[in-house]
């Protein structure tokens, strides 16, 4: 065995020969690929996989990752052999309730460019002749299909030979990592030792394991699954071809169906989870007997078998001649686990991976390697975006057994996770208790969504907005206009404690920073500067406010959904001479926002300094005293209206929020949560990170072209962007408003112009303030214009809508800076 190279690759499944084939394309060699059982078959969930690639997915990512790999392993062969059937697959409706939801999946087919259509019973069952005339239809997509993944695995590994770029080692046992001051510097094993600085974990349901060799937790949980294959069946009789039929998902039985030449195999979800401990998986020891399959469990599979017949009568009491329990991945939010580890340099993995995207994967994961960044954008699946909490054992297990569970169930966007909750919970959580408070979890934070206490403000603020859908009134109340109301026209306390707030302080800080983002932050003391992070490319890694607190001490504010990943962002970026610190300080802190055009006057009354515009103007920052507690106030609105952020110790939060209250009494002071929190910003035409912003989007396409600031010295991705202002975009992001007034749109809905596909819904809602519904997405630049006419594709229906100039309140920020 060589005892050097340029990256050890654990695991030689699908995802890890995927991102060796692709770190070959892109010129990599000197790869060393080692597996505990033998090549290629070794044992893992690669081994066994039932083989059935669907591409449509609420994901964009995860759709464009299985769109890629069906066409990849749709060209490769093994031995001259195909390894793979690009049938098309379809999702059938046995229910009323998900044929509606179908429309919905339909939509996200259309709008990702992945393909997709829906079909009627009797079009479904001229695809596959064997369906049940119950269904009530299908959604098809042509795209999907079948293979073998242990093949497809063992082809692509071929191919990087074939190019000198890697060797491969079967049956070999890692036996340890060493890290050296957080750093990679070998991988040992039982054939020797290998000096590398860079290790990928692809080891599937062993991944946790392996990660603990080098101090990494690998959050994912290992399940049983359990899948059969039918005698031969009559009605197949002389069938040649090993695939034919479209692959089938029957979800409202939580199941998926495949045909094989004469027989069909059957998988089932229909069960709880059967979680095994890491630890308890055997390593090879017979090779006849493969670590990662159990003993059948034939009462769990009998409803799957009863279901089987009802949807393909074909089945009905067919005996099984394969049957097979076999273990694969899951993590707490159903997502792949990707990227570097926060924790140690050079340790990075490839974990939780589906054959379904384990092309596109082992794609994103060399691009990320070679070049620093993917194509795609990375924030569901980077391993970065894990909160403490989220990486126990208890949580990950909890959560990983529930998406077991929802696999296929019908997932509303604004459904809340159930256990664990009341994880996280800010100083205000009595005062918000108090109010009734319906609360939505968010990275483990409990945070209101709207206040049923406030539902008496109706009869002040009527509901002006448009009837919705049974869908769009879900995890939804009027009580979210009234409070929008409230604000406009008085003030609205806010509990925004979750944003991640992280100082940057030492010598070095504004170097630092300076090097990271595309704004000048180099503004006097008090000063707020809103800007991107961009990556080398010029996309738009986060947006963020920085505050001057002092020449060498900054606060640095994020959203709290993705705040993990800004803090690995700047981490991974800083400067190594101890210059600089940086200091995670969200739970030390809480955080009012205090905002509407009374805000000012209620403020007024319980601090002495002066807040007026003239002594605390918009984006300054001031420390100061509400009563008997320091606060650093900041004057900045994500809602588009006078007010101020006011940042205080944790332990003194609830004081701070009972003064304010009792100050604000006479105003009509009202709590507010975050369902009128969205409605405001985006009348406003705010961004939102992960929404209308992220990697694959540059500033300049954007619309905050005005936060890049090029003269100010050299930054990651200046030149990028420098390039991307001469040569022009080719789209923008534009706000769209429904011309009918009492239509919806949700999010992820394809905008369109005729049967042309112009871009897809970034995001959406009803501005009750502006009287209409509001739309934010790309289209091409010729379709950006004022008055163009598009339209929104919302569950099969087509809206007349039209491109309108933003921000479409308040234009010249009289509301903010007044």
């Amino acid at each position: 065995m060589q005892d050097r190279a340029r990256i050890v690759v654990i695991g030689a499944g699908i995802a890890g020969t995927s991102t060796v084939y692709h770190l070959a394309q892109l010129g990599w060699k000197d790869i060393v690929v080692v597996d505990q059982g033998p090549l290629f078959k070794t044992g893992g969930s690669t081994s066994h996989a039932p083989g059935l690639l669907f591409v449509v997915n609420s994901s964009r990512t995860m759709a464009n990752f299985a769109k890629y790999t069906t066409a990849l392993d749709d060209s490769m062969k093994l031995n001259g052999e195909r390894i793979f059937w690009k049938t098309g697959g379809m999702e059938v409706a046995w229910t009323k309730e998900r044929w509606y939801d179908l429309k919905r999946k339909y939509a996200y087919g259309k709008s990702w460019g992945v393909g997709a259509e829906l079909l009627g019973p009797s079009e479904a069952r001229a695809k596959v002749p064997l369906l049940s005339e119950k269904i009530y239809g299908a959604m098809y997509s042509p795209n999907d299909g079948a293979g073998y993944a242990h093949m497809v695995a063992e082809a692509l590994a071929l191919e990087a030979q074939k190019r000198g770029a890697a060797t491969f080692y079967g049956d070999t046992k890692v036996t340890g990592i060493e890290v050296v001051n957080g750093q990679v510097k070998a991988v040992n094993t039982d054939k020797g030792r290998i000096q590398t600085d860079i290790v990928l974990c692809c080891a599937g349901i062993w991944g946790p394991l392996v990660g603990k060799m080098a101090g990494v937790t690998v959050p994912l949980y290992p399940m049983r699954h359990q899948y059969a294959v039918t005698e031969p069946l009559p009605e197949l009789k002389g069938e040649k071809e090993k695939v034919r039929h479209p692959i089938l998902r029957h979800q409202d039985e939580a199941m998926y169906f495949r045909q094989e030449f004469d027989s069909y195999l059957v998988g089932a979800y229909r069960h709880e989870p059967m979680l095994v401990e890491p630890e308890d998986i055997l390593e090879w020891k017979d090779s006849k007997v493969m670590p990662s399959v159990m003993d059948w469990a034939p009462s769990i599979f009998e409803q799957g078998l009863r279901e089987s017949g009802e949807l393909l009568p074909a089945t009905k009491g067919k005996g099984l001649k394969f049957k097979l329990n076999g273990m694969f991945s899951f993590t707490a939010d159903g997502m792949p686990l990707m990227g570097e580890s926060p924790n140690v340099r050079g340790f990075w993995m490839a974990e939780a991976v589906w054959i379904t995207h384990a092309g596109g994967v082992g794609k994103a994961m060399a691009e990320w390697l070679v070049q620093g960044y993917p194509e795609l954008d990375m924030r569901e699946c980077d391993v970065a975006r894990f909160h403490p909490h989220a990486l126990t054992k208890s949580y990950v297990r909890t959560r990983s057994a529930q998406q077991f569970r929802e696999v296929y169930d019908i997932i509303h966007p604004g459904q809340q996770m159930e256990n664990p909750r009341n994880l996280r919970l800010t100083p205000f959580y009595p005062r918000l208790k108090e109010l009734d408070a319906e609360f939505f979890e968010g990275v483990g934070w409990e945070r209101p969504q709207w206040f049923k206490a406030n539902a008496k403000m109706l009869e002040q603020y009527p509901y002006n907005g448009p009837k919705r859908t049974e869908w769009q009134s879900r995890f939804w109340s009027p009580i979210i206009a009234a409070e929008h109301h409230a604000v406009r026209n008085g003030v609205g306390m806010f509990d925004i404690t979750p944003f991640t707030k992280i100082e940057v302080t030492g010598p070095g800080a504004l170097k630092f920073l300076q090097s990271i983002t595309s704004n000048n932050l180099d503004q006097p003391v008090g000063r707020i500067v809103y800007t991107a992070m961009p990556n080398h490319r010029g996309g738009i890694r986060a947006d963020l406010t920085i505050t001057r607190l002092s020449e060498d001490r900054f606060l640095v504010l994020t959203g709290g959904g993705m705040g993990m990943l800004d803090l690995f962002w700047l981490r991974k970026n800083a400067l190594r001479d101890g210059s600089v610190s940086i200091t995670d300080v969200t739970s030390s802190m809480f955080n009012i926002g205090l905002w509407g055009p009374k805000s000012r006057d209620v403020l007024k009354t319980v601090v002495d300094e002066d807040i007026s515009n003239d002594a605390f103007p918009y984006m300054t920052a001031k420390r100061m005293q509400i009563q008997e507690i320091p606060v650093l106030a900041i004057r900045i609105s994500y809602v588009g209206e006078l007010g101020w952020e006011i940042y205080g110790p944790a332990e003194l939060g609830l004081r701070a929020w009972d003064i304010l209250w009792k100050a604000g009494r006479w105003s009509g002071i009202t709590a507010v949560g975050g369902g009128a929190f969205e409605t405001l910003r985006l009348e406003k035409g705010y961004r939102m990170w992960g929404s209308d912003i992220h990697t694959e989007y540059n500033p300049y396409e954007a619309g905050i072209g005005f936060a890049v600031r090029p003269n100010k010295g050299d930054f990651i991705g200046r030149d990028a962007l420098a390039k991307i202002k001469k040569d022009g975009v080719k789209r923008k992001l534009v706000c769209i408003t429904m011309d009918e007034p009492n239509t919806l749109a949700m999010g992820k809905e394809p905008i369109l112009d005729g049967s042309k596909v112009l871009g897809y819904v970034t995001s959406a809602n009803y501005g009750y303030t502006v009287g209409k519904s509001i739309v934010y997405g790309y289209v091409p630049t010729e379709c950006a214009a004022e008055g163009t006419k598009v339209q929104i594709e919302h569950f099969k229906e087509i809206y007349p809508a039209t491109v309108t100039r933003e921000p479409l309140l308040d234009p010249e920020n009289l509301r903010l800076k007044g």
